[in-house]
């Protein structure tokens, strides 16, 4: 819930304007031609010349949707204020009507019969109004889809046409240099009530001659009358806006001129005119809360006016684009221009308010009023107003000494020139009895100032150096520091921090030494918490949270613009961004606590309430459910019983907050909650609780469930319940396994019948084996016709009646006798010596904190009264323990049933499988039952348990490098090959990623070591840490990477490649090595700078070799042949490359320049060939070569080459592309191409898109 404090409505209609062009969103797309802004949505439609509406969010940089019906440039557009509709009109001479929820179009009003202009919806009624090349204007009645009116009398194309905001008037612009107001009350009248519309059409004549009888009633007035005709412009009027209160009007037209016009019911009058623009005026409106007026122009400009003045306050200037439409927000302080290659959204001030905290209290400013709220009492009062200049830049911030009852006020625009600070000294008694003081403030030229004590100011100078001042401003001594200093921070009594190009440092003034640095790139604001142990740093789209040592716990990257924050006391930083309020924990963790609509800057968090202002300076309390954070804040901190409290009381569990627990790997705590049986059987397994997991999967009863539990029983070696499992599953080779090493013969006895009777031939055999059971094995061989296999065996065995019948058998049939081996001996399987019964021994471990807990809150919650309590229950661990519901009959001990059905499969009987012994006992009862520990009551002071549970296995620090880098190595280092796939697109525009194949493995696999464990362990990695000097755990980087001075030994192969003409090796090598550079991790600015370079190199190596490897492919039939030969050749001169090779190809080019008699070329290149110092033999032949060629220095042939007219090689038709020809490049190498390739994939790095936008190159932390 959002609560404003004393809300105030307030028009601003003085405030001052530090003049900036804040652009806060950009588009590339063809000519916008119309703008509008959605009333309530941060959205903006775009009307394009190239008949394409597209629907963007300017708040999130996104495109919503787009809209493609026009057949032309589409030049009107507006969205309706409360439906979800908007209006467009093309040059197509049509009118469409679109829902933007529905994405299409719902009707087309026809009846104009040339361009159309701008469309426009009225405030009230259902009305479209349209301006048209027909010089007419018309009013469309939307709900009947009829015309309404047709406005005649402009004698030429009518530019602009729009209702007033509030009266029945309508202003239209027109190239015949004048400007109409016309009257459509009676229009107004005839079409009352709304929506009921559908009359006839009606017009209105020039307003010189006697009206007609179709432009009003038989015997009445005309529906709409034109009230003014103005006048004053030389050439002809492209725009005309209401101003939204006062009777003004501006007008912008060819004649360079922005004129402001007053009118009245009875006449209508020039007030001034506003001359700066050298080029055709395409739009102008009024600011809708100051007195100011934007213009926009043909120039490449955008300018602002002053109402009273009449004067340009600034220029805005947009290079290479004109400017053709402008328009701005209904309710914020927001504007939109259309230009040559999209638009661009942007505010002319800065509207964060200035505020600062002390204790319980907030101050701040607004209106020029400096004011106190009492956040206990909500006592809001205006301490004193600030002096005033007009025009003069908005409060950048404010500092409060309260021992002084003094304020610092800094004033700093865009370009930081006029920056100063005023020091306010108030009374005790300031403001009390609602009387505010006026203060006479003492004014410093500076950047910025802070306190660093009661009575010291630190104050930044232009010049990049920090002074101390006192009281009265007159400087004390200055800083020492050999950097510049680009702002100041507080950070204590007698500490600054200080930001330089290089980050952040703390200087402590007395020492004159700074004491701790941290590399943190544009921080805006740092925001200390109330203990000063904690800061957290502010920049653009980044907030990075650190401890007063200066050493980082947290990097957050948010894709829109972060805002303002505050500490709690529980050491939770709450921020906003854009649209969003969040939270970020210092371990790690952040998310979202609620949206926004509209931005909000926090001041104060007390109690689950947020204290914030809006733009407007008007105090605002936000309440907020704090539960998700301090949920994940106990669990970090490991407070279970906070954690149990949460669960219980507040109900938080849900499938975000179980995958949560499981990322984290806490799954023993989510599976405490989770009431879900499949999830329950993934969590148990996951945390290694077997009988949870068993519980579970015989409720399932699913074979893959039972199939994965034995996998995690055999694990643990239970093998009680693996048994379960392989009955379940049916798997009879594994379960007579089992039996084998478990040494449990009589159920290996049973699985051999089984076997029999399921016709199993090959699993009976090789139970009978290993039983020992010769008569089986004998009969198994004889009825598989294996007559001598079955001879051999029985005289092994030393059975004489199976001898004397397989003697028999083999004789009938005509087998002759196998040779019997005398020193063969029989097969005697030894006995086990110890048959297992339990489980494999396996490690105790203890209950942890959580279990324990958990066991309390349980045994807590159920009710006292009669009946076994949990202490007194046995918890059997017998996993084949007899259902209650099992039935028990006379078949208890038979031998001769042998748990098969009619088929031949397993039918399972728990209750049998749990007995051990076969034969008829009756109902034996043991009375020496051994009961399990954990079952035993616990007498107090003791520790519950000692009984197994997998311990929770640990992340590697590999899990956390992704979220401390932005670098694609250190993605790679760590295995998330999906993150770096997007950081390559992102970075460079790559979007093929198999050539990277081999290169990722690679620093994978050199990520970490391997060494061998103690015995039969598993192998235990270790993973190198480039900054293991002073990281922590989380905050590790991987010691991966190609280095510099790698690829530098790489390219010098290249270069022996390319020396030896072997062009082809050459192009891999420098294309591996091309592929490596955004793999690099580098240490300083020079490194960077020596890839860039690196990158060049190879990017121009290749280009040339893939020329030359194309060029010797081409034919040489022809002269037209001959002649691209040579230019090919000679293009490959231009690719910059070293000394050695360019000598090499300025002598193949000089070669086939001489042959096809191209000596005015020749003669250059042999030119260029001696500067660069060839050896003597080398040169004497060129200069032969220059003397013949200058004789005749005229070319032969018309070869496509200018020496003279700068160019670069079109990367895929290796044809020059000279300066001011269009051209696009490669993100990632940089590569040229003409315009037709764009969206090809690059033939140089074979990886990337070209032209594709990208943030470029980062190598650098």
């Amino acid at each position: 819930m959002i609560v404003f404090i004393n809300k105030k409505v307030t028009t601003n209609q003085s405030r001052p304007f530090g003049m900036a062009l804040l652009k806060r969103f950009e588009t590339q797309s063809a000519r916008v031609k119309g703008i509008s802004f959605h009333a309530t949505r941060p959205w903006i439609l775009a009307a394009l010349h190239s008949g394409v509406i597209q629907l963007w969010d300017y708040r999130m940089c996104t495109m919503v949707d787009k809209f493609e019906e026009h057949d032309g440039p589409v030049r009107g557009i507006d969205f309706h204020d409360q439906q979800p509709i908007f209006v467009s009109g093309g040059d197509d001479y049509k009118i469409k009507v679109w829902n933007y929820k529905q994405r299409k179009c719902l009707f087309t009003l026809l009846g104009h019969l040339d361009y159309i202009r701008t469309t426009f919806f009225h405030k009230n009624y259902p009305w479209i109004i349209s301006a048209s090349d027909d010089q007419t204007i018309r009013i469309w009645n939307w709900q009947s889809r009829n015309s309404i009116a047709i406005l005649t009398g402009h004698n030429h194309y009518v530019m602009c046409a729009q209702f007033h905001p509030t009266e029945d008037i309508v202003a239209s612009a027109s190239l015949d240099q004048t400007i109409r107001i016309w009257d459509i009350s009676g229009l107004k009248k005839k079409n009352a009530p709304p929506g009921m519309g559908g009359s006839m059409p009606s017009r209105v004549g020039s307003g010189a001659g006697p009206l007609s009888a179709a432009q009003g009633d038989l015997f009445g007035q005309p529906d709409i009358l034109v009230k003014h005709v103005l006048e004053g412009h030389d050439r002809g009027v492209n725009w005309v806006s209401f101003h939204q209160t006062l009777p003004l009007l501006v007008s912008g037209a060819d004649d360079k001129q922005v004129k402001l016009w007053r009118y009245n019911d009875v006449r209508a009058w020039e007030v001034d005119s506003c001359r700066g623009h050298y080029n055709n005026i395409s739009s102008v409106v009024f600011h809708p809360k100051a007195e100011l007026i934007l213009s926009n122009s043909e120039d490449k400009s955008i300018r602002v006016w002053d109402m009273q003045k009449k004067t340009c306050l600034h220029t805005f200037r947009h290079d290479n684009d004109r400017f053709w439409i402008l328009a701005n927000h209904p309710s914020l302080n927001i504007f939109a221009a259309g230009h040559d290659n999209g638009l661009i959204v942007f505010k002319i001030e800065r509207e964060r308010p200035p505020y600062c905290i002390n204790g319980n209290i907030m101050y701040y400013v607004r209106e020029r009023q400096l004011r106190r709220l009492d956040l206990s009492t909500k006592d809001d009062i205006q301490l004193a107003t600030l002096r005033h200049i007009r025009n003069s830049p908005p409060y950048y911030s404010m500092h409060f000494n309260p021992a002084e009852n003094a304020f610092i006020v800094v004033t700093r625009p865009h370009n930081l020139e006029g920056s100063t600070y005023d020091l306010y000294k108030l009374s005790k008694n300031a403001g009390e009895n609602g009387v505010a003081e006026e203060p006479t403030p003492q004014r410093s030229i500076g950047i910025g100032a802070v306190w660093i004590a009661r009575n010291r100011i630190a104050s930044l100078e232009k010049n990049g150096t920090v002074t101390i001042k006192d009281l009265q401003l007159k400087e004390v001594r200055k800083v020492e520091h050999n950097l510049f200093i680009e702002d100041i921070f507080y950070a204590g009594t007698g500490l600054l921090l200080l930001k330089t190009v290089e980050g952040l440092q703390m200087y402590d003034i007395q020492q004159k030494r700074v004491v701790a640095s941290i590399k943190a790139n544009k921080v805006k604001y740092v925001i200390w918490s109330n203990n000063m142990e904690y800061a957290a740093l502010i920049s653009k789209h980044t907030l990075t949270l650190m401890n007063r040592k200066m050493e980082v716990l947290y990097t957050i990257q948010e894709t829109v613009r972060v805002k303002s924050g505050a500490w709690d006391t529980n050491g939770i930083f709450i921020y906003t961004t854009t649209n969003h309020i969040k939270y970020a924990l210092t371990a790690n963790e952040h998310g979202i606590i609620r949206t926004l609509d509209t931005p909000l800057y926090i001041v104060s968090v007390e109690n689950n309430v947020l204290y914030c202002l809006n733009r407007e300076a008007e105090p605002i309390i936000v309440n907020y459910d704090p539960s998700e954070f301090r949920f994940k804040l106990a669990l970090i901190e490991r407070r279970y019983d906070e954690v149990m409290r949460q669960v219980k009381c507040q109900g938080l569990i849900g499938q975000s907050i179980i995958a949560y627990l499981q990322k984290k790997g806490y799954p023993e705590v989510a599976l405490h909650f989770v009431k879900d049986v499949k999830t329950r059987f993934g969590l148990a397994l996951e945390c290694g609780n077997i009988q949870c997991a068993l519980e579970c999967a015989k409720q399932i009863d699913e074979h893959s469930v039972w199939e994965a539990l034995g996998e995690i029983a055999m694990m643990q070696g239970n093998h009680q319940i693996v048994e379960m499992c392989y009955q379940k599953t049916k798997n009879f080779d594994k379960l007579s396994f089992l039996y084998l090493i478990t040494g449990n013969l009589a159920k290996l006895n049973k699985m051999m019948k089984i076997a029999e009777i399921r016709k199993d031939l090959n699993g009976l055999f090789q139970t009978a084996v290993v039983l020992g059971d010769s008569e089986t094995q004998i009969r198994v061989l004889k009825n598989v016709n294996q007559y001598s296999l079955a001879f051999l065996a029985a005289h092994t065995y030393g059975d004489e009646e199976a001898i004397e019948e397989l003697t028999e058998i083999l004789e009938s049939h005509e087998i002759p006798l196998p040779t019997v081996n005398e020193s063969a001996t029989p097969l005697k399987p030894p006995l086990p010596i110890r048959p297992m019964t339990e489980n494999w021994p396996l490690l105790v471990a203890y209950k942890s904190a959580f279990d324990t807990i958990a066991a309390q809150v349980q045994n807590e919650s159920k009710p006292n009264g009669k009946g076994v309590t949990a202490t007194m229950k046995i918890e059997t661990t017998d996993a084949f323990a007899a259902d209650e519901d099992d039935a028990v009959g006379d078949a208890w001990g038979a031998d001769d049933d042998y748990l098969v059905d009619e088929d031949g499969n397993l039918e399972i009987d728990e209750g049998d499988l749990a007995v051990g012994d076969d034969g008829e006992g009756g109902w034996d009862v043991d009375e020496d039952l051994e009961i399990p520990v954990e079952a035993e009551p616990t007498k107090d002071g003791e520790e519950e348990g000692q009984f197994y549970t997998v311990p929770s296995r640990g992340q590697p620090p590999s899990h956390y490098w992704p979220s401390n880098s932005r670098l694609v190595a250190d993605h790679v280092a760590s295995g998330s090959f999906e993150s770096a796939t997007r950081l390559l697109t992102d970075q460079l525009g790559i979007v093929r990623f198999g050539q990277f194949k081999d290169i990722f493995l690679g620093i994978f696999a050199s990520s970490k070591t391997v060494y061998c464990g103690a015995g039969l362990s598993t192998p235990n990695f270790s993973f190198p840490l480039r900054n293991w000097q002073n990281a922590a755990y989380k905050n590790s980087l991987p010691a991966t990477g190609y280095k510099i001075k790698t690829l530098a030994r790489r390219l010098q192969e290249g270069y022996h490649l390319t020396t030896s003409g072997k062009f082809n090796d050459a192009i891999d090598k420098f294309r591996q090595i091309l592929l490596s550079i955004p793999l690099l991790v580098v240490d300083s600015e020079q490194e960077a700078t020596e890839a860039t370079q690196l990158l060049d190199i190879c990017r121009e190596y290749l280009v040339g070799l893939l020329m030359e490897a194309a060029r010797k492919e081409l034919p040489k039939a022809t002269s037209d042949d001959h002649i691209r030969n040579c230019e090919m050749a000679v293009y490959f001169t231009h690719c910059q490359l070293q000394p050695v090779h360019q000598i090499l190809t300025l002598r193949a080019a000089v070669n086939l320049c001489f042959k096809l008699k191209e000596m005015k070329t020749c003669s250059s290149l042999c030119r260029r060939l001696l500067d660069l110092g060839p050896k003597a033999e080398v040169a004497a032949q060129i200069r032969k070569i220059l003397s013949v060629a200058e004789k005749d220095c005229v070319d032969a042939n018309k070869l496509n080459y200018d020496e003279y007219n700068p160019f670069v090689i079109c990367s895929r038709t290796y044809v020059p592309l000279y300066r001011g020809k269009p051209q696009i490049t490669c993100p990632f190498c940089k590569s040229s191409y003409a315009e037709e390739f764009e969206g090809d994939i690059c033939d140089v790095c074979e990886v990337a898109e070209i032209g594709k936008g990208a943030s470029g190159l980062r190598i650098l932390m």
